[in-house]
């Protein structure tokens, strides 16, 4: 045999050769060799993960040489019976309805998971609020299903016209990060009280504090003018970085820290285009021209509110509204200069205070009075007088050594935006007050790149727009709600259509466990009796009968002759056959060895080999086997009752009251680890357990729930205000049941390092749940008050499923004897 032909270690891929490359069986049965052994990742303490299967095998504390050789090379498998049995609670087939359908992809949420704030970590007082979309508030209504705030808040986001995600997403990507003097944008908070989506940012101690100091500069105050100029000038230009334009700015919008610096709101400035956007739709209609004097209105409505914005801003903002313009001579491309015009105009008015405001208003009236008479407008004489007023009072306010100012500040309020000059050349106008230029080789303004084709404009933008858009939806939506008698759907935006469920009635006691095989849902009580109900039309098929104490649990397996296995708290173990015609007697029964201390059994758990697991009040998880009821073995080690056990891959997991949950394998029954043991008792008593493939799900006493990802605790979180009862896992959806009457739904995601817990939603109940089961599409759940229900989506397109129910109220109007009651929405 040649050299490439010969048995190599999977790991390593190096072949075998006895010395060099020992090769050593794992307890699964696969051969690795001794060197990668010693290497591999020991994440718990006496267990590793096979490489070849990853089934957990237990690993000698003296290292892998007390392992077996495997002197020929072969390659094993691990042993099943012939016929094997497989376990029932999950099907073959899989759903094309999933119970949660969702609207947004894996990729669309990572996109915007980052910038998503919890419900519960805003202060309304402590920051700024942009309203930004909006969805269910989650009031008291008819709803059977509550979406919870993340389904809410990705909905809205997915709602969204593409180029107002695009614009959002540009705002978030560039100022959540920490940037020169603009306010940091926090994320997105959804308000579950209004059912508001806000964009949210810092807010400074210090805001709008303009007003005090109207006028008030003169000679002996350039410096301190300076300084705030420069403040301003920086602000603006950051935003420029980003390729952003403002296009409108107001006192609002900046604000100082507490160490007297200034810093730029964006929210404010958006919040001042969306005022100003409500001052130009009030001007007219759609197909209505307007003239100077109109425009001269606009002008001095605004600057009454010391709210400014550039002309050809304020012409783009007509356009958009449908309004024409007969004054042709001022349309011109909004550009990074337009947002020079907003900072002259601010610092001018802060030196002259109200003069310079009336200057404005009296030339806005000129325009107007000469338009009412019909004259010749001679706009540009009359804007040339203007701009010689305006520089005459700075000169007079600061003297002669700020004529450069001056002149720069009045450069940059020409009518033509290529004519005025950039934000940049007036900080470094401002910064000449403070710092002489032959002194000034320290600083050099860069990057800034005035790019005239990428600028987008906030003000003419579509988050300035939301608002009124939002208006107008919530107003029609209103309307439509009216039509339709106030329907409502099961969730906003997660499904298309409503959840239905129905009773299923019968139990005289508490329910205690739910299991589906065979077509059927079987379903224990603490009235010693097995229910079970037909999938189809879920009606009552038939009720096992026998036992003499309470029955705890119930699970199903699938051999040549499909069984129902249930067991109680007396001990007793009850093996049903689920083929029609259902037989009144067990095909067998047994007990465990009866003691009046302990409780009997908790749990069920059936393996893919054919063994039957128990949990039982002794503290002990047994092992029988189905042919014959006898014990083949036991595995001891909690200290109290095993109240949950789950298998899979190769593993049986364990939970108990006294907190732990252990880690046994399959193949020789031997403790793999344990998890919890750091656990405090009182907090942490295990109630349920689920596992599908390398995740495992505990759920415990005092509310909370805790995940294992390759035995590694990767989350542990709080859902719950009671203790949770019942958990179903299956693949990424994961339902847990609890003593606070709801139902919580979660999406698991993430890696194998990291577990993102995605809150569907609840379900708010009239009972404890003390029982769950997940199959294809549909959620059975089992109530403390004796019932049953099966809840499923409503889709608009199920035709069949409409039949079956016409069937199922038919079957329920007729006066079956079996109290099965339907309820829809």
């Amino acid at each position: 045999m040649e050299s490439q032909d010969l048995p190599e270690c999977p790991v390593c891929l190096q072949p075998y050769d006895g010395a060099c490359t020992i090769p050593r069986v794992l307890a699964c049965g696969h051969t690795v060799c001794e060197s990668c052994l010693l290497n591999l990742p020991k994440k718990l303490p006496g267990a590793i993960r096979c490489p070849a299967c990853t089934v957990l095998v237990k690993y000698p504390p003296e290292g892998p040489t007390t392992l077996p050789k495997n002197i020929d090379l072969l390659r094993l498998i691990p042993g099943r019976s012939e016929n094997p049995r497989k376990p029932l609670n999950k099907s073959k087939h899989v759903s094309n309805l999933p119970f949660l359908p969702r609207s947004w992809s894996d990729e669309f949420y990572s996109n915007w998971k980052s910038y998503l704030l919890r419900d519960d970590t805003v202060e309304r007082d402590q920051v700024s609020l942009l309203p930004v979309g909006s969805f269910s508030s989650g009031g008291e209504d008819s709803s059977l299903f509550k979406a919870g705030y993340l389904v809410r808040v990705m909905d809205c986001l997915r709602e969204m016209k593409e180029e107002e995600r695009e614009e959002l997403g540009l705002v978030l990507r560039a100022f959540t990060k920490q940037n020169c003097r603009i306010c940091r944008v926090l994320g997105l908070w959804g308000d579950l009280g209004d059912g508001v989506l806000y964009l949210v940012s810092e807010k400074q101690k210090w805001g709008n504090f303009f007003h005090k100091n109207l006028g008030c500069f003169g000679k002996e105050g350039v410096f301190n003018f300076a300084l705030m100029g420069m403040e301003m000038c920086e602000a603006v230009i950051s935003l420029h970085k980003e390729g952003l334009i403002a296009g409108c700015l107001s006192f609002s919008c900046f604000q100082l820290d507490d160490f007297g610096h200034i810093y730029l709101d964006l929210i404010e400035v958006l919040l001042t285009g969306r005022g100003i956007q409500d001052v130009v739709a009030n001007v007219g209609f759609t197909g209505k021209k307007i003239g100077d004097g109109e425009i001269g209105m606009l002008f001095k409505d605004l600057l009454k509110r010391d709210v400014f914005v550039s002309p050809e801003v304020l012409l783009k903002l007509l356009e958009k509204e449908g309004i024409g313009v007969e004054c042709c001579s001022l349309k011109y491309p909004i550009r990074y200069s337009s947002d020079a015009w907003l900072l002259s105009c601010i610092l001018l008015r802060i030196v002259n205070g109200d003069v310079f405001s009336d200057e404005w208003v009296e030339y806005m009236c000129d325009i107007i009075v000469k338009g009412s008479e019909n004259s010749e407008i001679d706009c540009s004489s009359v804007y040339t007088s203007l701009m010689e007023k305006m520089s005459s009072l700075m000169g007079t306010k600061f003297g002669a050594e700020c004529v450069s100012l001056q002149q720069i500040l009045c450069k940059c309020l020409d009518l033509d935006p290529e004519n005025r000059s950039l934000v940049g050349d007036v900080w470094k106008c401002i910064r000449e007050l403070v710092i002489k230029p032959q002194f000034d080789k320290m600083v050099k303004l860069d990057g800034a790149s005035y790019d005239e084709n990428g600028g987008r404009c906030m003000v003419v933008g579509k988050l300035c727009l939301l608002s009124r858009e939002r208006t107008e939806t919530q107003e029609k939506d209103e309307l439509q709600g009216k039509e339709a008698n106030g329907a409502t759907d099961m969730v906003n935006g997660l499904t298309e259509g409503r959840i239905k469920w129905k009773d299923l009635q019968g139990h005289l006691d508490c329910v205690t466990g739910l299991a589906v095989g065979g077509g059927y849902l079987f379903s224990s009580s603490f009235d010693k009796s097995v229910k079970v109900w037909s999938l189809q039309d879920y009606s009552h098929v038939h009720t096992f009968r026998g036992h003499e104490h309470k029955v705890m649990a119930v699970v199903c397996v699938d051999e040549e002759q499909p069984l129902c296995i249930s067991g109680d708290s007396g001990g007793g173990i009850f093996l049903w056959s689920i083929n029609i015609p259902f037989e009144q007697d067990p095909l067998k029964k047994w007990y465990e060895e009866k003691d009046w201390r302990y409780s009997g059994i908790h749990a069920l758990a059936v393996s893919e080999n054919g063994y039957l697991y128990t949990g039982s009040g002794d503290k002990l998880i047994k092992k029988w086997s189905l042919r014959d009821g006898t014990l083949s073995g036991t595995m001891t080690g909690h200290k109290s009752v095993v109240s949950a056990i789950a298998v899979t891959n190769g593993v049986l997991y364990s939970g108990s009251w006294d907190g732990t949950v252990r880690l046994w394998s399959l193949s020789d029954h031997s403790l793999l680890t344990v998890l919890g043991e750091d656990m405090p008792r009182a907090v942490s008593t295990v109630l349920s357990l689920a596992a599908d493939q390398h995740t495992l799900i505990a759920t415990y006493e005092n509310g909370s729930v805790k995940i294992w990802r390759h035995d590694v605790l990767r989350k542990s979180m709080q859902i719950h205000n009671g203790a949770i009862f019942t958990v179903s896992l299956d693949g990424k959806l994961l339902f847990t049941g609890s003593w606070d009457r709801t139902i919580k739904a979660q999406e698991l995601a993430g890696d194998d390092v990291e577990v993102d817990v995605r809150h569907i939603g609840s379900i708010p109940c009239d009972s404890v749940i003390t029982a769950l089961s997940y199959s294809e599409g549909k959620l059975f759940v089992g109530f403390g008050d004796r019932t049953v229900k099966a809840l499923r989506p409503r889709h608009v397109d199920d035709n069949q499923q409409r039949k079956q129910d016409l069937l199922f109220f038919m079957y329920t109007i007729m006066g079956s004897d079996q109290s099965l009651i339907g309820l829809h929405f």
